[in-house]
């Protein structure tokens, strides 16, 4: 074994002009999560407990799109969805639909652990975090102001917004605003937001854990289910590898994203980075998304063929790095 490692995501797709200061904000926020994991691992927290640790960090801040900062849905309310993935043994636990959990990737692994099922939604998650006790808000807490302005701008505007946080003004000037549609599962829609969260970590003994939020699509359907609670979509964590996903549900769910990257390690017999480029070239048709992954050696990687990807991470021989572009 290689020893730990540890990445994280803040989304795959970014407007190539985002202003610079946003640019630092979310580099220092990525820093600052990866510090937290590096000192759990460092702790010798075991990788379940670090990934659901890192992840709620991120959903408490409202920069990313998961938790507190969740893309609003057509009627302007947060339907947040999680899931995590523990490697020993394939143990998984997901929610979708939730609106008060304050943070649904702990509630994910409450229903992993806690109940005899892995998949929890709406109303039945609901119960089910009111009978463990969790800490719940009201839906208000998850809506920004940023949000409600990018919602109305949704519905107003015939564009595509590939970072539905750049500010309502000045859109003249930005490269997000485009005049093509975006097809998704074959139907045109109006606004994109990829800005999924995720972790991945193997610890020192070479167990394996995944874990994923999300507030999902800005201006989406009500009910709409994402690829992140999916297990083996979004979402996928065995002994050979951890995977977190972002960037287009859709095509992420028709290529089973993250379990492809351990099925091509296991029956190809690739090395993590050959795996998570094979599956990012030849699983995604035209969809557009990136993927972060650890293997149970010590290796970290990350693939994406959109432009640009909030993301960072840390081995134990003391590499660490934090970026967006290539």
């Amino acid at each position: 074994m290689g020893g730990w490692a540890i990445a994280i995501h803040g989304g795959a797709g970014v407007d190539p002009n985002l202003p610079v200061e946003r640019q630092e904000t979310a580099k220092q926020l990525l820093t600052r999560c990866l510090n937290i994991g590096i000192s759990a691992l460092r702790s010798s927290l075991p990788s379940i407990d670090v990934v659901e640790l890192v992840v709620r960090e991120l959903e408490a801040d409202p920069f990313f799109n998961s938790g507190r900062g969740s893309a609003l849905t057509t009627k302007g309310t947060v339907e947040m969805e999680a899931s995590i993935m523990d490697g020993p043994g394939r143990r998984c636990g997901a929610v979708s639909g939730v609106s008060t959990v304050k943070s649904p990737v702990s509630l994910a692994r409450l229903v992993m652990e806690k109940s005899p099922h892995s998949y929890l939604a709406f109303s039945g998650a609901e119960e089910f975090a009111r009978q463990q006790g969790v800490e719940t808000v009201d839906n208000e807490y998850f809506i920004t102001e940023d949000n409600v302005g990018m919602l109305k701008l949704a519905k107003e505007a015939n564009t595509i917004l590939f970072d539905y946080r750049i500010p309502t003004h000045g859109l003249d000037t930005c490269s997000a605003a485009v005049d093509s549609p975006l097809v998704m599962n074959g139907l045109p829609i109006s606004v994109y937001a990829p800005e999924t969260v995720g972790c991945v970590v193997v610890d020192s003994k070479g167990r394996c854990a995944a874990a994923t939020s999300t507030g999902g699509l800005m201006n989406k359907m009500m009910g709409r289910i994402g690829d992140s609670p999916l297990i083996g979509a979004g979402t996928y964590a065995c002994d050979l590898c951890g995977v977190s996903c972002t960037g287009e549900g859709e095509a992420i769910i028709r290529g089973t994203l993250a379990r492809e990257v351990a099925a091509v390690m296991e029956y190809k017999g690739l090395g993590l980075q050959q795996a998570v480029d094979y599956v990012v070239k030849e699983r995604l048709d035209q969809g557009k998304a990136g993927l972060i992954a650890v293997s149970k050696d010590g290796e970290v990687a990350f693939g994406y063929n959109c432009v640009g990807m909030f993301r960072g991470c840390a081995t134990e021989d003391g590499f660490m790095e934090v970026g967006i572009w290539e």
